[in-house]
């Protein structure tokens, strides 16, 4: 009877008591979408740009410019500006307007790519008038 019981320990240690434990599973491995949920934040407010008013003045109507300047403010104050200066004041301007709406259809595109459509219609968007 010795002999069994070695014989039995011998083979529960060669064996690592893996007939006592069933059969591992087979891991099944799936890949799924996941949905992501992307806040969409409100865009901004649109400018309100105030148009300032434009005097031209020359030699010809300094003296009424100067004198309706006076009665109307108290003091006159000059901000002068060369030619070429102005016109590269509204090839600024005119940069500045094509950066922020290049900007825009950005926003506008990954808005519409990242919202959820329901029924066919967009949720949570807010749109705004161009």
């Amino acid at each position: 009877m010795g002999s069994k019981m070695i014989v039995l320990a011998l083979t529960a240690l060669m064996t690592g008591c893996s007939f006592l434990m069933p059969a591992p599973r087979e891991v099944e491995i799936v890949t799924k979408p996941v949905e992501r949920v992307i806040a969409q934040p409100v865009l901004p407010r649109a400018l309100d740009l105030k148009e300032p008013y434009w005097y031209v003045v020359s030699k010809a109507n300094l003296e009424e410019f100067l004198a309706r300047m006076e009665k109307e403010e108290g003091q006159v104050v000059f901000l002068a500006m060369s030619v070429p200066d102005y016109e590269l004041m509204a090839y600024n301007m005119q940069e500045i307007k094509r950066y922020i709406k290049e900007t825009q259809q950005v926003i506008i595109y990954y808005r519409k790519v990242t919202t959820e459509k329901v029924n066919g219609q967009e949720s949570s968007v807010r749109t705004t008038k161009d």
